[in-house]
């Protein structure tokens, strides 16, 4: 059976903005790029766990998942994916 979005076999052509893999070092721990009713956002897989139709990117020694649905429309992974509750951000960027 046939996925409505494909099966994607390679890693995609995505830009990781070198404040997002500083971020994911700073953490500590894998993350995953979700659908949210504002678009996509980075979230720990503590709280978003990955599925297993995600793609895998490995960034340093952590993995940064993106879910199949945003795979296919993303391009560049920038702190603007970060929630204000997690810290960063401004009101005033958004």
């Amino acid at each position: 059976m046939r996925r409505p979005f494909g099966e994607p076999t390679e890693v995609p052509d995505i830009i990781i903005n070198e404040d997002v893999r500083a971020y994911i070092h700073e953490r500590g721990c894998d993350f995953r790029v979700c659908t949210s009713c504002g678009g996509p956002i980075l979230l720990p897989t503590s709280i978003k766990q990955p599925k297993s139709t995600d793609i895998r990117i490995t960034v340093g020694d952590h993995d940064l998942y993106v879910s199949r649905y945003q795979v296919k429309w993303i391009q560049t992974i920038d702190m603007k994916m970060v929630p204000r509750y997690f810290g960063y951000g401004q009101s005033d960027e958004y």
